[in-house]
């Protein structure tokens, strides 16, 4: 019988024992390699995702420097365009579905178990599996970079006709989208059975941390347009191979079906990728601004819209495609009401705020930062709502700084957040202080000298995915390239202050080093140990937290 499922019988839990019975670590962790290779401890499991998603990270974001380095001036430097559109495919499909995903879903590992006060994630095998299919997916694309004819070049949409035309690296990457989707749907089963099934007595779906429901959230959007994802790629491969006609139009079929499809699934992973890193946030500022979170159940609320409101949107990326004037001003008008729950949780945040007694460690400097930058980011995404602009703009640099400011700022931003509120957990140790705010203050000046050029190239009229452009375009893009590549440099900044932390950083971290956290990851000794809340924490202890928390 595993910890979890002891737990899930309470009458073999000693509750007595409760307070010290997260210090009752006598299984110890297996020792080199079959410690990650038969991982089934969450912490480790976690910890395996996140060096994985900074790995993907790395790579992804050399491409982009690639990418920056060949628009540095006009003409080709470096690549020939095949290449250029190999690189901005794979950028897109391993920031993506590698480094973003899989990093939220190894806070979800690290994070969740501590924080609802359960013993390991529902099913520990599982967990492990989902993880190990990540490595092989990875591999496919590098692979298919050195294949014949090269990885696959039609932009991370792989829309057809262009995705029916490449050789086998277009295979290669649909192999990976589908091991990359299950290895999504397994994690998303173990989140949402992890949060439904064993939370600690006491501890009431509304009474939950925050990150815990977008995490619940985001796990129910995955399992719905995932497989959305794996049908349209399945039907391609059987385009390719199998003489099927869903999207030649020489058959009978319609390239823009596949683009249906597609944003089907594109548009809520908008959210997948973005409702995490509002869970994050919403943890960071009431820490730091001493005082609970403003408006709880309208943040839930505000979550759920989100996520239903994504299923509804699709069309908006197709703008340019032609549809009925009525379809458009009905997709127009559903992307603009999804401003409405984003703005409820801004605001929110910012009454969070408000006459706190705020302190600004780096967890909640790249907080604020991504409230700043992410509100840019939806900005700029209600002005392409408008079916008429979105035509002109449709395909330029100001979709790529669109979505940059919303994924890098937010996604990334919130995740930098995420590891310096939780290192000390992690590690046992404090990080650098002083290396956090700079690597955060270098990020934020470099992020927005690369990416807010970017929205005058677009209103210039430059596209994207072009190796090559107009001398006009000349002066923004060589300061975007500068940008990417201080930014890029900033990066291995975090990478040495964690290393750093991890050989002990600037001295052993307390249980709870943050004055203003009151969730119950942080009742564990730091670091945490192998096995935590083996028995479930008392309902006393729970609600002395929640009643901290407002709730």
């Amino acid at each position: 019988m595993t910890a979890a499922t002891d737990t899930l019988n309470p009458t073999q839990g000693d509750h007595a024992g409760e307070a010290h019975g997260h210090d009752d670590h006598g299984h110890h962790a297996a020792t080199g390699w079959r410690r990650w290779v038969y991982a089934t401890n969450h912490k480790d499991i976690g910890t395996l995702y996140l060096w994985f998603s900074f790995s993907m990270f790395i790579l992804g974001g050399t491409m982009a420097l690639g990418i920056r380095a060949e628009l540095f001036t006009p003409g080709l430097q470096f690549w020939q365009p095949e290449f250029f559109n190999q690189l901005t495919t794979l950028h897109g499909i391993i920031m993506v579905f590698g480094a973003i995903m899989p990093a939220f879903t190894g806070l979800a590992n690290w994070m969740l178990p501590l924080m609802l006060g359960a013993p390991d994630m529902a099913f520990a095998r599982m967990n492990n599996w989902s993880f190990w299919l990540l490595p092989p997916s990875a591999l496919l694309l590098v692979i298919s970079l050195f294949v014949p004819g090269g990885a696959a070049a039609g932009g991370w949409t792989l829309y057809p006709p262009l995705s029916l035309q490449f050789g086998m690296g277009m295979d290669l990457a649909i192999f990976s989208v589908h091991l990359l989707g299950l290895s999504s749907i397994m994690g998303s089963i173990n989140i949402i059975v992890t949060i439904l099934n064993m939370r600690s007595p006491g501890m009431t779906l509304m009474k939950m941390p925050m990150f815990a429901w977008t995490s619940l959230v985001t796990a129910y959007l995955l399992i719905a347009v995932a497989p959305v994802l794996a049908g349209a790629v399945t039907m391609l491969l059987t385009d390719r191979h199998f003489g099927t006609h869903f999207f030649k139009a020489v058959g009978g079929g319609d390239p823009v079906l596949f683009q249906h499809i597609f944003w089907f699934f594109g548009h809520p992973e908008v959210y997948i990728m973005a409702l995490p890193a509002f869970g994050i946030v919403s943890q960071i500022i009431p820490t730091f601004a001493r005082k609970p979170l403003f408006g709880y159940h309208s943040m839930v609320y505000a979550t759920a819209s989100i996520a239903i409101l994504s299923f509804m949107v699709w069309a908006h990326h197709m703008f340019s495609v032609g549809m009925p004037a009525t379809a458009q001003l009905f997709f127009m008008f559903m992307t603009m009401l999804i401003a409405v729950p984003t703005g409820v949780k801004v605001f929110n945040w910012i009454a969070t705020m408000w006459q706190g007694a705020m302190s600004f460690e780096t967890p909640m400097l790249f907080a604020v930062g991504f409230v700043c930058l992410f509100t840019v980011g939806g900005f700029s995404g209600l002005v392409l709502s408008i079916a008429p602009v979105d035509t002109q703009m449709h395909d330029t640099y100001y979709v790529v700084a669109h979505f940059h400011y919303v994924l890098v700022a937010g996604a990334l931003f919130s995740l930098f957040g995420a590891v310096y509120y939780w290192l000390p957990k992690w590690t046992g140790y404090m990080y650098s202080e002083k290396m956090g705010k700079f690597h955060f203050w270098w990020s934020m000046v470099w992020f927005n000298v690369t990416f807010f050029p970017m929205h005058f190239l677009g209103l210039a009229g430059m596209p994207r995915r072009i190796p090559d452009y107009p001398l006009q375009f000349t002066d923004f893009n060589a300061l975007a390239s500068v940008g990417a590549f201080c930014f890029g440099l900033g990066q291995l900044f975090f990478l040495y202050n964690v290393i750093h932390t991890i050989r002990g950083g600037v001295g052993k971290a307390p249980a709870n080093p943050w004055e203003g956290a009151h969730t119950l990851e942080w009742e564990v000794p730091s670091p945490a140990p192998h096995h935590t809340w083996e028995t479930p924490p008392s309902q006393e202890l729970v609600e002395k937290g929640l009643k901290e928390q407002a709730l």
